[in-house]
């Protein structure tokens, strides 16, 4: 087959020209007859987050090829002919990868990461994709990385009743303890930043929306009649069955208006005298038009994560309102791919928090993406009771848990929001019940805007420390959800305020906390310790969560007729430092994180055994 590579959204130039034989000028598809072909094709394969253990394989009909010179592929017309040596090895070995998969690729776009969106001319199973992607990486050495432009797809199962209570807010046993908190913040001044279908003007909604931006770049996907514009409203996705391919949907699917439930959890406009209240009614919502008809591509959704923290995508106006939050109430099956875990570096440099569903499929979350990527919260959903909702993902990714819901025994088990009334294009607003993951996503996303106006100097890696440090019991089973259920209350608590590096203070020791599964948490940098050895046999041990890139300090002064040493343990228990200075002498031991994510490390007072001195007081500082 030959391969062409051909720049898109505007005049589709061919750019290969004859290359040892190999590539044919000719034209591409362009416009509406693309619309026609793609649908004629059945589109993409949207069944990247299907439930675990479904026969059907997802499908994609592209992939991410990101040199590592960052450099693009040709895109004039003078083509591979009039490119320099690099270039014509590049659509050499595209070109060879492609015959071997019987594929024709065509290029579609630069990302904002400098990496290339590349399309196949028909749909492949999401491991097929994968195989040629090696298939290209493993062929040229210019090839940072190369993997499938999965789509990823509403983390929902909806039900359209409605009642007319939020017991995900303030009921003891499953909600958020959500009035207490808003005696002391309401999110003022904060912007989270929804990457979802786009939103509906609501009435109870419309007031609390800053300008966002439609991302979707395929327009079957975007189903508005054109590509990326400033208009991030959300026409409807409603899918007839097999429109999809691939079998998919089984079924003909109204319009979610997924985007707008979302957006109304977080910021819904409150105290108005009708409707519902949102978690953070004080910030301000920004909706950035991700998925559509079938769901989004990976490429378009890691674009927008960028582009809402603040950072520069090409051709896209600069965000004058970038996003302190981002909620990301979608997902698909795989481990995180390269290009959303780049995104969320980039959005995390920026210090903007990323909050994830871990997704609906009962199963572990570390299978599926952007839950398992490094440096997110990952967030299950609880029940009414509490308990894990029985199709939440769970597993050593998850982070804290919050209200999703079951509306298995009646509608009001779910999250009722803002929603539109349309069948298929836009009606009159509502409000519905859903339930899933992704509505448990936004309970935590809105907390953390609370937590960020009381304290704008939180970092992603002490928003989450504080979040888990605060969580509060399940009272029910919840197994691998995380540290508990997000407290909002005590999460606005733990926030602080202040300005530079934020928490500190001194506290007391606290009993019992002689072993590693009793240590007592340190939740802020800068903190002093005040402890008592109690006896020759006393040791305490106390526990923090050092964020990437910092450095911990410890610092032990003991009482001068005393001999204690200071030892430091990873999360596993091993040990990595210690100083066992003399009698009054003072133990220091500084420690780095040089990791993506952030690390749980204990630290340990101890009495030293080898002496007949004193017991008595000590101070611990430490600081990162």
């Amino acid at each position: 087959m030959t391969l062409k590579i051909v720049a898109r959204p505007r005049v589709n130039q061919v750019v290969g020209a004859a290359l040892l034989g190999g590539f044919l000028a000719g034209a591409a598809m362009a416009g509406t007859s693309a619309e026609r072909a793609l649908q004629q094709q059945q589109v993409p394969g949207f069944a990247a987050a299907a439930a675990a253990g479904a026969s059907r394989e997802a499908l994609t009909d592209r992939l991410i090829v990101k040199y590592r010179d960052g450099s693009a592929l040709v895109t004039t017309q003078g083509g591979a002919s009039g490119a320099g040596m690099a270039q014509q090895q590049r659509l050499r070995s595209l070109e060879t990868a492609g015959q071997r998969f019987n594929a024709r690729l065509t290029r579609v776009r630069s990302t904002a990461q400098n990496a290339e969106v590349l399309k196949l001319d028909r749909r492949m199973a999401e491991s097929e994709v994968a195989a040629l992607a090696r298939e290209i990486a493993a062929a040229d050495p210019s090839v940072e990385y190369a993997e499938p432009d999965r789509i990823l797809k509403p983390m929902l199962v909806p039900n359209d009743t409605q009642y007319s209570q939020q017991w995900h807010y303030f009921e003891a046993t499953g909600g958020l303890n959500l009035p207490a908190a808003w005696d002391k913040s309401t999110g003022s001044g904060v912007v989270v930043a929804v990457l979802d279908t786009g939103y509906r003007p609501h009435a109870d909604l419309a007031a609390n929306i800053v300008a966002g931006y439609d991302f979707i770049n395929d327009s079957f996907v975007g189903n508005d009649g054109n590509g990326r514009d400033s208009d991030p409203s959300d026409p409807g996705d409603a899918v007839q069955a097999g429109e999809c391919g691939n079998g998919e949907p089984t079924q003909d699917e109204s319009s979610s208006w997924h985007g707008t439930h979302v957006a109304g959890t977080i910021a819904a406009v409150t105290n108005n005298g009708t409707g519902v209240a949102g978690v953070a009614f004080g910030a301000k919502v920004q909706p950035l038009r991700v998925l559509g008809k079938c769901g989004g591509y990976t490429s378009d959704i890691a674009d927008a994560i960028i582009w809402a923290s603040g950072g520069s995508v090409s051709g896209v106006p600069a965000n004058a309102t970038p996003a302190r939050v981002i909620n990301l109430s979608l997902g698909g099956g795989g481990a995180c791919d390269s290009t959303t875990q780049n995104a969320i570096n980039s959005a995390r440099s920026r210090n903007t928090v990323v909050v994830v569903a871990a997704g609906n499929s009962n199963a572990n979350a570390a299978n599926y993406s952007p839950a398992s990527c490094s440096g997110v919260i990952t967030v299950a959903a609880t029940n009414r009771s509490g308990g894990r909702a029985y199709y939440s993902n769970y597993g050593s990714v998850v982070e804290v848990a919050a209200p999703g819901g079951d509306v298995r025994s009646g509608a009001s088990g779910g999250i009722l929001s803002t929603l539109n009334a349309g069948q298929t294009a836009p009606a009159g607003d509502n409000y519905a019940w859903y339930q899933g993951t992704s509505m448990a996503t936004p309970h935590v996303a809105g907390v953390v805007a609370l937590m960020l106006s009381k304290n704008s100097a939180l970092t992603p890696d002490q928003v989450l420390t504080r979040l888990q440090q605060s969580s509060r019991a399940f009272p029910a089973t919840c197994s691998q959800c995380g540290s508990g259920i997000v407290d909002a209350s005590a999460a606005v608590d733990a926030a602080g305020g202040g300005g530079g590096n934020p928490g500190g203070g001194t506290v007391a020791e606290v009993e019992s906390n002689n072993t590693l599964s009793t240590a007592q948490a340190i939740a802020n940098a800068n903190t002093t310790v005040n402890g008592t050895i109690g006896s020759s046999s006393d040791t305490d041990y106390f526990r923090v969560t050092l964020p990437a890139g910092r450095t911990l300090a410890a610092t032990l002064t003991p009482n001068s007729a005393s001999d204690y040493d200071l030892y430091l343990y990873n999360a596993n228990g091993t040990q990595v430092a210690r100083s066992i200075l003399g009698t009054g002498a003072v133990d220091k031991i500084n420690y780095s994180n040089g990791g993506a994510s952030s690390i749980t490390l204990y630290v340990r007072v101890r009495y030293y055994s080898g002496r007949t001195g004193s017991t008595g007081t000590y101070t611990l500082g430490l600081g990162w």
